[in-house]
This record gives C-alpha cells, sequence and structure tokens, in this order.
C-alpha cells in the first residue's frame, strides 16, 4: 500500500484536472443511470398504458442524454490522460536525471538491460495505471454505489437478491489478485532480463560474428524467451480460470432476477417496465464487478513496476557532493595523494597506502602490470569512486569538499575504453565544451593528429559516426577522444593508456602536440609503452595496488627491477621485424 500511495501522491500537482475527470465521471455514471428510467416510463406509461405520445420525448430525451453522455466521457478520458501524461513525463525526466547522478559502481553492478527494461517497459505500465486504472477504479466503485442505491429505491426485496453473490464475488476478486500480482512481478522480472540478453547481444555482435557463436547466443535468446512465454502463460491461466467464474456467478444472479422479478409482475406486485429497468440496472452492476478484477490487475501490476522503478530512484549515489560542497575556483594543479587506499569490494585492496604530490605543471607517468590499479588510482581524481580511506587534496583542499561538477570541469580525462556518441565528428569532439567553435573543434582536432583524416571523409566534421563510433578505426576514435578533451582546456589532464589503438608514428606526432599542450597542465599518463612517459618529470612504478619504485627513466631502471623488465620486454618487441598497419 505504500507504493499505491506513493504513485497517488505523484497526481497532487494536476488536482484541477482530476477534478475536471471526476466531476466527468459522476455526470456520465447519473446520466446512465437515467436511461433505465426512461425505458421503465416508455414501457409501463407509454406502451402499456396506452399514452403513446409520450415515446418520441423519451426517445429525443435518450438521444440527447447519449450525446450530452459522450460529451463527459471525452471530457473523463482526455482529463485523465493528460494527467497521466504529464506525470510519466515528470518521471522519466526525473529517472533519467536520476540515472545521470549515480556512481561507477551502480553500473558495476548493474545490467544495462535491466536499467533499460525499467525506463521503458515499467514506465509504461506505470502510464496505464495513471490513464485508465485510476479513472476506471473510481468509476466503478461510484457506479456500485450509485447502482445499489437505485434499486433498493426501486424494490428492496429483489435488491438483496442480486447482492446475495457479492460477498463470493468479492473473494473470487480478492483471491485474483494475490495470484495475479506475483504472476506479473515474476514477467517484469523475467522480461528484464530478456532485454538484457538482447542488449549485451547487440552491443558485442562483432565478438559473436567473430568467434562464430551465432547460434549460441540463439539458443541463449530462445530459453529465456521461452520463460517468458511460460510466465505469460501462468498469468493467462489465472485470467482464464477466474473471468468464467465471475460471469457463471453474475449468470445466476441475473437467472435468480428473471424467475423472481418475473413471478412478481405476473403477480402484479412489479411492472414489467421495472423488471426491464432493474435488469439494466444489473447489467450496470456486473460491469463494475468485472472491471474491479481488470483494474486489480492492472495495479498489481503497476505496483510491480513502481517497486522497480522506485528502487532505483530511491538508491543513493555512493559518490555525490557533500552539504556545503562549493565551486571549484581557479585552479593551480596540484594534487596530493595521503596514505589513500580502495577496495572494489570488501577484504580485496585495489590501493593500498598511496602516497605522492604532484606539483602543478608536472608530469606524472603511472606504470606497472595489468592489474596493479594504474586505473583506479587516476579514477580517484575526479571522484568516480571515493577512496576507503586516506585524502586527495587538490591545491591544499580535499576534493570532496568541491561540487563535483565544477571540479570535473576542470579535468580531462581520455581513458582506455573510447567511446562515440552516434552524432557528428565535431559534436563528438565538442561534447566537453558545448560554447566551443568550429575553429576551436579544427584546432583540437589538429593537436590531436586527426584533422587529416576528417578532411578526407565526405561530410567532413559533419559525418555522422556509427553508434559508439562503429566505422572508425581503434585509433581514429582514440585522437577523436583526445581531441575532445584537449577542447575542453583542463588544467588537469588524465591520460589513461591514451595511446593503446595508436601505431609508432601516430603516437609520436600526438606525444609532440602533447609536450606543447601539457605545459601548464598538471598530467597523468598510463601508458603501456615505455617510451611515452620516459620524459615524465616523475613515473611512479605500481605492483599489487601499492607505488613500488618512483624516479625518472634512468633512476627506475637502476632501482626498480619491475621497471627494468618492463623496459627490457620492450627493447626485445622493438627490435622485431614491424608489423603492417592500419594507419
Amino acid at each position: 500500500m505504500f507504493g499505491f500511495g506513493r504513485l497517488l501522491k505523484k497526481l497532487a500537482p494536476y488536482w484541477r484536472w482530476i477534478i475536471a475527470a471526476s466531476g466527468s465521471v459522476l455526470m456520465v455514471m447519473v446520466l446512465n443511470l437515467s436511461i433505465p428510467q426512461l425505458f421503465r416510463v416508455g414501457i409501463d406509461t407509454a406502451i402499456l398504458g396506452g399514452q403513446s405520445f409520450y415515446l418520441p420525448w423519451i426517445a429525443l430525451a435518450i438521444v440527447i442524454i447519449t450525446a450530452v453522455k459522450g460529451f463527459f466521457s471525452f471530457v473523463q478520458r482526455y482529463a485523465m490522460e493528460r494527467v497521466a501524461q504529464h506525470v510519466i513525463y515528470e518521471l522519466r525526466n526525473s529517472l533519467y536525471d536520476h540515472l545521470q547522478q549515480m556512481s561507477f559502481s551502480f553500473y558495476e553492478r548493474t545490467q544495462t538491460g535491466q536499467l533499460m527494461s525499467r525506463a521503458t517497459a515499467d514506465v509504461e505500465m506505470l502510464k496505464r495505471f495513471y490513464g485508465f486504472g485510476i479513472v476506471h477504479l473510481f468509476q466503478g466503485v461510484l457506479m456500485f454505489v450509485g447502482v445499489v442505491a437505485v434499486i433498493f429505491s426501486m424494490h428492496w426485496r429483489m435488491s438483496l437478491l442480486t447482492l446475495a453473490s457479492l460477498p463470493v464475488i468479492t473473494v473470487v476478486i480478492l483471491r485474483f489478485g494475490r495470484l495475479v500480482g506475483p504472476a506479473y512481478q515474476v514477467i517484469q522480472e523475467e522480461l528484464a532480463e530478456l532485454t538484457s540478453v538482447l542488449q549485451e547481444n547487440l552491443s558485442g555482435i562483432r565478438v559473436v560474428k567473430a568467434f562464430a557463436r551465432e547460434d549460441y547466443e540463439q539458443r541463449k535468446f530462445d530459453s529465456y524467451n521461452l520463460g517468458l512465454f511460460q510466465k505469460h502463460l501462468a498469468a493467462v491461466r489465472i485470467w482464464a480460470y477466474y473471468f468464467p467464474f465471475l460471469s457463471f456467478l453474475t449468470g445466476l444472479t441475473a437467472a435468480a432476477i428473471i424467475w423472481y422479478g418475473g413471478r412478481e409482475v405476473i403477480l402484479g406486485n412489479l411492472m414489467l417496465g421495472e423488471l426491464v429497468a432493474f435488469n439494466s440496472y444489473l447489467l450496470m452492476l456486473v460491469m463494475p464487478m468485472r472491471m474491479l478484477g481488470w483494474v486489480v490487475n492492472l495495479s498489481k501490476r503497476a505496483l510491480t513496476s513502481a517497486d522497480r522503478v522506485f528502487e532505483i530512484l530511491d538508491t543513493e549515489p555512493e559518490v555525490r557532493d557533500l552539504p556545503g560542497a562549493r565551486e571549484l575556483g581557479t585552479v593551480r594543479g596540484e594534487l596530493t595523494f595521503d596514505c589513500v587506499s580502495f577496495s572494489y569490494r570488501e577484504g580485496v585492496e585495489a590501493l593500498k597506502g598511496i602516497n605522492f604530490t604532484a606539483s602543478p605543471g608536472q608530469t606524472i607517468a603511472i606504470v606497472g602490470a595489468t592489474g596493479s590499479g594504474k586505473t583506479t588510482l587516476v579514477n580517484l581524481i575526479p571522484r568516480f569512486y571515493e577512496p576507503a580511506g586516506g585524502r586527495i587534496l587538490l591545491d591544499g583542499t580535499v576534493i570532496s569538499e568541491f561540487t563535483l561538477q565544477t571540479l570535473r570541469a576542470n579535468i580531462g580525462f581520455v581513458s582506455q575504453e573510447t567511446f562515440l556518441f552516434s552524432t557528428t565528428i565535431a559534436e563528438n569532439i565538442g561534447y566537453g565544451n558545448p560554447q566551443a567553435d568550429r575553429e576551436s573543434i579544427v584546432e583540437a582536432a589538429r593537436d590531436a593528429q586527426i584533422h587529416e583524416f576528417i578532411t578526407t571523409l565526405p561530410n567532413g566534421y559533419e559525418t555522422v559516426v556509427g553508434e559508439r563510433g562503429v566505422g572508425l578505426s581503434g585509433g581514429q576514435k582514440q585522437r577523436i577522444s583526445i581531441a575532445r578533451a584537449l577542447l575542453k582546456n583542463p588544467k588537469i589532464l588524465i591520460l589513461d593508456d591514451y595511446t593503446s589503438n595508436v601505431d609508432v608514428h601516430t603516437e609520436f606526432l600526438i606525444r609532440q602536440a602533447l609536450e606543447q599542450l601539457m605545459a601548464g597542465r598538471t598530467s597523468f599518463v598510463i601508458a603501456q609503452r615505455l617510451s611515452t612517459v620516459q620524459a615524465a618529470d616523475l613515473i611512479l612504478v605500481m605492483d599489487g595496488g601499492e607505488i613500488t619504485a618512483r624516479g625518472n627513466h634512468e633512476e627506475l631502471l637502476q632501482q626498480s627491477p619491475v621497471y627494468a623488465d618492463i623496459y627490457n620486454l620492450q627493447l626485445q618487441r622493438s627490435s622485431l621485424p614491424p608489423k603492417g598497419d592500419e594507419f
């Protein structure tokens, strides 16, 4: 019930439209209740009473009532649909905005397909609840009360007979609700799993095709699809059992009314027109009962979807602005790691007691074997993660005292996993600096050694890249990513294995450009090729999450066996015959 109350609370800002819809529902009910009375007068007075001159007026009254009822039905439907669209519009925005604020750790433990399912299928289910479920629930309750009041005023004994089956119908509907709710919760979860499988397959389609695993992927998808199919059948079986049973109960009531009411007419205790009107009211009474079953089903599904959506909205970001966080002003670029430790999961330390200071304008290179903690270390600078212990200071102030927005605005980041949006090359380069003009974009592309390639494309900088940069080589995407970081003109520059996808010649050109661009910036460089880091002011050698050595290139060759091994291994590789080059 907590989730239901939370759903209703979102309707509060639109109370005027809800009043309009409620008033229309009330008018529709009154008009519906008046039509059987016109039939009663038509039969008892006009036809059986021989006063046929009433018939045209009764017919005209029915036409007018139907037309007016149509108008109020339109207002009712339009008002609630408008409210539903507004609520869902705000909910989608809230959900999307909240996802933008979530920390990296959240996405590491949550499947993308699950998030897509909640942002689409679950939100759509809530729209149906707001647009149809609430108004039909109100309409059903109102119609039930109105019909019961009218039939008791007409014939109380026959009314008691009509309501005799009500307790049984109520029990059946409540039992239906208890069964159908969990059934559809399983369906929503199964649908989310299916979406995850589909999203993962499409994202990794190149790997699937490269390893000829299409048949395996088809079988995997079919197993999830079959599970969803079977869950739907289980829910349909519940529907198929309970709704015919409800129809049987209402049929018994109708039979009892015909039997008892017919005898009352023959005995002269009831007029024929009253029996016809009473039977019409019985049908009106049956509809709310059936509608209640439909609304119960929709409400259960909506509550399941609401739980899944609110679960995301209620999840607090692990990294966020602290109370009283201030904007970061002028940056000198001094960064200090003071006994910093970090763990991705409890009991496994990725960083242990990291201590060093990067002076303004200094270039810090970080080398080490895969898994030594290099990327983890630089990910702490823009607060992608929070340290488990110790402090990181920028110009003498702990970085958590600054707002995330202004902190990250002063940091340029080139990740080893290059990502490009499905838009133009110019927009991809200008992503971090929306105010940049075309001249600045071109200059950044020149510095990143990608301008000449862009000019060979049919549409130049207006060329639209495929999803995630499909259609470009790894090196081309990497250089566009570098241009994007450079255009941001950050005071702190982080290059995480930025030459991993470029050849030696292109690496030399980029390094020449970066030597000028790094001037006056505090730069952190992670690179597998030691030729990239030899000129760094300070080289940190990492192993097992710890800094095992530090110094310049010549010092580390003498002091660090790990650094010397990496250097000698790369010397051996460089002596091998050169391979073909994609550039």
